[in-house]
């Protein structure tokens, strides 16, 4: 049976939400027709909300329900960055700090391509955490500022941020503020009225939800521009009939991901892992905060090896991890996250991240320490360069595995 360990992609439907998305799949009306079967399926979708709203510390209004993370990354960073520049004075400049995921990171290149936007990229520290220096140096040097965005945790090597501090240093300067929270939900406490931000961005699939609905939590005081136009169902922010089936499995997953337990468990099988890892390949590096990072991840480069190859080896073995690094076209890319921490492109490129979830067990994780051995001696550059040879310069394939990256895909 095949071992799984990359949670942080998505995570298995929790049973509870499985059984509770069927049962609602048979709740007839539309939420917004005024009859009695439209009404039943508004009061199932308002409870959802409010169970997704307690869970992450904000009013039932607050909540406004997407097709996942990254429309509600869309929603926040154009819907703000829109809003900003209406009336007189315009304000075209965004923060961000470097190694973002590409659902902030290619919605403001979007924005600078076609809207005239201008990007700021703020540096990170070697373990990918905002240099808060610098965030403040660029909100002193300049009153343009549309909008600070910024990751909760960094979805690839797990590192925490410090979002008090950010939220604080952009409120001072009246700058409102979006955090992408999908992969910190579940995992860190969240809660959004005592942090003070303007917008939130959280996904059900990695809570145990379904895949295909996640949450923006905007603020009563906060503007956006939408994205989608029409009837204006939720706060004329975003229309479309709302999914209340994906709404009650989501308030399942979302009552679940509320448990501290859940966390505790998650950081024992993380030290395991990296215990395990750096027992058994003690040239293996731990890439980002060693104590203040995220309890179901753990991130290694080994010296050496080829990311993909090493994922490959490990799926042949039985086992799912993630590159966490981008591969277009069957090129193999160094993660932009690990650049932006410092590492160079030869060091980026022997990247592996382990997350563990609700479904892992200490078998899953000695399954993995007992194959890892195996697949980064075999991926180790000399082994990737003389496979290339034999193929007479062509990209490697490594042998009896057909599968495909995991790309920290939302």
């Amino acid at each position: 049976m095949a071992v799984y360990l990359d949670h942080a992609a998505t995570t298995p439907m929790l049973p509870e939400a499985i059984q509770a998305y069927t049962a609602a799949l048979s709740t007839v009306g539309n939420p917004s027709s005024i009859h009695s079967d439209g009404q039943n399926a508004k009061r199932v979708l308002e409870e959802a909300r409010e169970t997704v709203a307690a869970s992450l510390g904000c009013d039932p209004i607050e909540v406004v329900f997407t097709s996942g993370g990254t429309e509600s990354v869309n929603l926040a960073v154009k819907g703000l960055w829109w809003a900003r520049q209406e009336g007189p004075v315009k304000r075209p400049r965004i923060l961000v700090p470097g190694g973002e995921h590409h659902a902030t990171v290619d919605t403001v290149e979007w924005l600078e391509r076609y809207e005239g936007a201008v990007i700021d990229w703020l540096p990170v520290d070697a373990y990918g955490r905002i240099v808060l220096s610098a965030l403040a140096a660029a909100l002193e040097a300049h009153d343009d500022v549309a909008l600070v965005t910024f990751l909760w945790v960094n979805n690839e090597v797990g590192t925490i941020q410090p979002v008090d501090e950010i939220v604080a240093l952009a409120a001072a300067h009246g700058v409102p503020t979006h955090c992408d929270a999908v992969a910190a939900y579940g995992q860190v406490p969240l809660d959004f009225r005592s942090i003070g931000l303007d917008a939130l961005s959280v996904s059900a699939h990695k809570v145990g939800g379904p895949i295909g609905i996640g949450a923006l939590v905007l603020s009563r005081a906060a503007t956006v521009v939408p994205l989608i136009h029409g009837g204006g169902q939720q706060r004329q922010v975003r229309s479309g009939t709302q999914d209340a089936p994906a709404a009650v499995a989501f308030a399942v997953a979302a009552r679940h991901a509320s448990r501290p337990e859940s966390a505790g468990e998650y950081a024992r099988l993380r030290d395991r892992v990296v215990d395990g890892v750096l027992a058994r390949v003690p040239s293996a590096i731990l890439r980002g905060d060693p104590v203040d990072r995220l309890p179901g991840n753990a991130h290694f480069t080994f010296p050496g090896c080829e990311g993909d190859s090493l994922l490959f080896l490990l799926d042949a073995a039985g086992v799912s991890v993630s590159t966490g690094s981008a591969c277009q076209a069957g090129i193999p890319e160094a993660s932009h996250v690990l650049l932006a921490m410092g590492l160079s492109d030869d060091e980026a490129r022997g990247a592996l991240r382990i997350t563990v979830g609700h479904s892992t067990t200490d078998a899953d994780v000695d399954a993995f320490l007992d194959a890892l051995p195996d697949a980064v001696a075999r991926a180790t550059r000399a082994g990737y360069a003389a496979r290339e040879t034999r193929l007479s310069g062509t990209h490697a394939q490594t042998p009896q595995s057909t599968a495909t990256p995991t790309n920290a895909a939302r």
